[in-house]
């Protein structure tokens, strides 16, 4: 099986504007921004999607937000807030096959979204 863009971007095959880094997780600004500051959180390790995510890989989903909130503290976000939004299949807007948490902000955001 291909490997999806985002396993692309973690072997560096695929050039990202990176934010942020650790074990774990890779931040980066995504090329199709739907605010002011758009990061894309991807875990190292694949996981097609949210609801694809044994049970024993949970871990994942307090390292994603845990780099989340680095990040939104890194980029000086907490005063005017921002959006964390998971999109988990085709009608959820997933376009890539693989976990990702997205950061949002720098303008308002509506609701309800999409």
């Amino acid at each position: 099986m291909a490997k999806t863009i985002f396993e692309r971007i973690i072997d560096r095959e695929v050039s990202a504007d990176i934010v942020y880094e650790d074990e774990h997780i890779l931040a980066f600004r995504d090329i199709a921004p739907q605010a002011p500051v758009h990061i894309l959180l991807i875990p190292k390790k694949h996981h097609a999607r949210h609801a694809a995510v044994p049970p024993e890989d949970h871990p994942v989903f307090s390292q994603l937000f845990a780099a989340a909130q680095r990040v939104s503290r890194q980029l000086q976000l907490e005063k005017n807030g921002y959006r964390l939004v998971i999109n988990n299949g085709p009608d959820g807007g997933e376009t890539v096959p693989h976990l990702h948490l997205h950061l949002l902000a720098g303008r308002h955001l509506g609701w309800p979204p999409g």
